[in-house]
């Protein structure tokens, strides 16, 4: 199925869930002097408009970047993210959100790469056109392009299939990002298939999962079925904005599933997580669920 467009949920509360958390993995990758690769298995627009198009029809942006938009009580650990989507926005208006691999190219340094995947015919022809509009932007100001040359390459194709072939990285140092739309029941069973191919290509790497927190049961099993894999460490947090709906739809809930996670990001979790209940949740169903330990393969050792 090809009909999911992440338009229509740009900047939702599962978003900045998910953004906030990468950011911090990819801040972190970048302390060290060597390069990383970042791959994204799902990359989706790159960009989303906020006042036209398919993120108005439902304005899901109002459950997460809009409540925290004119906050000035922003968490320190928060702030390198609502910088990055100010920074997009120059007029102060809220305008433009970023996918997962703006956020990436912004954060990331020259010498580090991306590879991105997009399987959605519409969205790899938006996604390469933005960023063919970054090497423009880039050109005019004297500075080198980002998609031309080895720094970005963007791929049709099946992410899950061709993170096979990208692992272990040149550097020995990577970060992927597994986020799925979840359309169909058999998004869950490739997202174990496929980590369990890439712990054993890249075991040291850092993989993060985004995934919704559903009644059905292939959601609700997925993140006990992560923590059986065969990775050092792991890292689970969830945030929910309000409680379930009495008919079951609607997406309340998300999480974002960390394997071999850097060791700083529950405490910057435990700092962050508090405040989005604070301003996100709607209800007494509002809260956050973190959880760490060691794979199920490491603990038997």
């Amino acid at each position: 199925m090809l009909s999911y467009r992440h338009g229509f949920h740009a900047g939702n509360h599962a978003d900045v869930l998910k953004h906030f958390v990468l950011i911090q993995l990819l801040e972190y990758m970048g302390q060290k002097d060597t390069a990383y690769t970042y791959v994204d298995t799902h990359s989706g627009a790159g960009l989303y408009s906020l006042d036209s198009g398919y993120a108005v029809k439902n304005a899901e942006y109002e459950t997460g970047i809009a409540p925290l938009w004119d906050r000035k009580d922003i968490p320190a650990a928060l702030g390198s993210y609502m910088d990055l989507i100010k920074g997009l926005n120059p007029s102060g208006k809220m305008r433009y959100y970023p996918g997962s691999p703006y956020c990436a190219n912004i954060v990331m340094r020259e010498q580090d790469r991306l590879r991105l995947f997009e399987l959605h015919p519409s969205e790899i022809k938006i996604l390469s056109e933005n960023f063919r509009k970054l090497d423009a932007h880039a050109a005019e100001q004297g500075r080198r392009p980002t998609v031309r040359g080895k720094r970005v390459i963007i791929s049709d194709g099946d992410g899950f299939e061709g993170l096979k072939a990208l692992l272990p990285p040149p550097s020995r140092r990577g970060l992927v990002l597994i986020d799925p739309p979840y359309e169909v029941k058999d998004d869950y069973r490739r997202v174990k298939v496929c980590l369990e191919d890439a712990l054993k290509r890249f075991p040291t790497g850092t993989y993060a999962i985004w995934y919704p927190v559903l009644q059905r049961p292939e959601s609700r099993q997925l993140p006990d079925r992560l923590k059986r894999l065969q990775a050092n460490s792991w890292l689970n947090v969830t945030l929910s904005v309000s409680g379930p709906s009495p008919d079951g739809f609607g997406l309340h809930s998300s999480g974002m599933f960390i394997l071999n996670p850097p060791w700083t990001l529950v405490n910057t979790l435990k700092e962050v997580m508090p405040y989005l209940v604070a301003v996100l949740g709607k209800d007494r169903g509002a809260n956050f669920a973190l959880e760490t330990g060691e794979a199920a393969a490491v603990k038997k050792r």
